[in-house]
């Protein structure tokens, strides 16, 4: 898909329907000026297990939702100062996010615009909390995005919730089944 195509991808998938049922949207906050998404999931593996996912998006995040249209293509350097990239074709590279904070096993803080936000005058900050309950890990995933884009921000939460929302379902999946696969609709 090419890049003036990526840059409007949220909308029409949230419009349309085509975002997983299961991918519905807590939003806690939409304005015009931002918005603040929180998803949470509980994960039958000690949180160990699941950083060691996390911090691997190429085995978990949706290859519908990059620019190479390859999720092999995904890097995590999870340290601070790294980045969360991609690589593109004919030796191009993205930088999804900027890795700010490391806490293994606890905390992984990134900042930047997902998707069609990279291009917006926006500041996004994308935090994963991991915490021990018992042999499950409950993992939470706070997006925060503010700044100005055409239109305001408050109709892009929704659509962007429900992408960072499927996200945190195919790496639960990839943990507990071993394969992140389509994350099946609620019914």
């Amino acid at each position: 898909m090419s890049c003036s195509l990526r840059l409007t991808a949220f909308a029409p998938l949230a419009l349309s329907g085509l975002l997983p049922l299961g991918a519905a949207a807590e939003v806690l906050k939409a304005s015009e000026q931002s918005f603040l998404a929180r998803n949470q999931v509980t994960i039958a593996a000690p949180p160990a297990k699941v950083w060691a996912a996390l911090i691997e998006p190429a085995r978990w995040w949706n290859q519908e939702h990059s620019w190479s249209g390859k999720a092999a293509n995904f890097s995590l350097d999870a340290r601070a100062g790294g980045c969360f990239c991609e690589r593109l074709a004919e030796g191009g590279s993205v930088e999804h996010q900027h890795v700010v904070m490391v806490l293994p096993n606890r905390l992984l803080r990134l900042t930047g615009g997902l998707g069609p936000l990279q291009a917006e005058a926006v500041s996004a900050v994308l935090s994963w909390e991991l915490k021990a309950e018992g042999e499950h890990t409950t993992l939470s995933q706070t997006y925060a995005v503010n700044g100005q884009v055409p239109g305001g921000l408050a109709g892009w939460a929704t659509p962007v919730d429900g992408v960072i929302r499927e996200q945190l379902e195919r790496l639960q999946k990839l943990i507990e089944t071993g394969k992140p696969g389509a994350v099946e609709a609620a019914k």
